[in-house]
């Protein structure tokens, strides 16, 4: 039987004019465990990322999840199953924040009553409950827009979650916050969790094993109890890169 988990089998994408941003990437997300994608820019860890929803095709290799080939899958189904959690969330300026988190919810055909229940739900787990339903997203804090993202990208019950540098663009308090709540959460739900991040600290945190990325190839992929301790080259100099200190 299929599970939910990710897998990259021999994986390059290559872009018009022969650059290559992946090359025979080959990786394994357990189901209900937490990756992190770590690198510097450029080097392929969000076009990995889209590769799981099928925002990006492959050029060679084959991308599956839960057993199934996403080059093969039908896109409106795989999408359905996988929430999306992106820097500034992503959501829509005119609609109310209960409107935002279930409008995956509502494109499915679901039950004004459900859509609403499981809206309140979902608010209520990421800590938005009380009146922030009734909000517009202008109305929120940069944390709380970020929850609402959450929340949006949970409430359709995905079995797989993508985020790309969530909290990338908040202040370290907030985004310390957020990194709680979603460490929470992720072990509390069991979703299979790719992360995308540039902060080593932040994917020890969240994360279940880190995978560093140099130039379109996965250089390293560590349990995250084994990272700082790491012989390999690659991982010793992006945390000697962390723990810079100033004269």
């Amino acid at each position: 039987m299929a599970t939910q988990g990710l897998e990259f089998a021999h994986v390059s994408f290559e872009v018009p004019g022969g650059r290559r941003l992946l090359s025979d990437v080959s990786l394994t997300v357990d189901e209900g465990t937490t990756t992190a994608l770590l690198g510097r820019s450029g080097s392929g860890k969000t076009t990995m990322l889209r590769m799981v929803n099928a925002l990006v095709r492959p050029t060679a290799g084959r991308v599956l999840v839960g057993g199934v080939d996403v080059g093969s899958a039908e896109v409106v189904g795989l999408r359905r199953g996988i929430g999306y959690v992106i820097q500034e969330t992503g959501l829509f300026p005119h609609m109310s924040i209960e409107r935002n988190v279930g409008m995956a919810l509502e494109l499915a055909g679901r039950p004004e009553g459900e859509i609403a229940a499981r809206v309140a739900e979902m608010l209520d787990l990421v800590g938005l409950s009380g009146d922030f339903a009734g909000r517009f997203p202008w109305q929120l804090s940069g944390g709380q827009r970020q929850r609402a993202g959450v929340a949006r990208a949970l409430a359709n019950d995905p079995q797989v979650l993508l985020m790309d540098e969530p909290f990338g663009a908040l202040d370290p308090l907030t985004r310390a916050e957020m990194q709680t709540m979603l460490r929470e959460l992720l072990r509390r739900l069991g979703k299979t969790t790719l992360i995308v991040t540039h902060d080593l600290d932040e994917a020890l945190y969240l994360a279940d094993r880190v995978v560093l990325l140099e130039a379109g190839r996965v250089v390293a992929d560590l349990a995250v109890e084994d990272v700082r301790g790491s012989d390999i080259e690659a991982v010793r100099s992006y945390v000697a890169a962390t723990r810079r200190v100033g004269v």
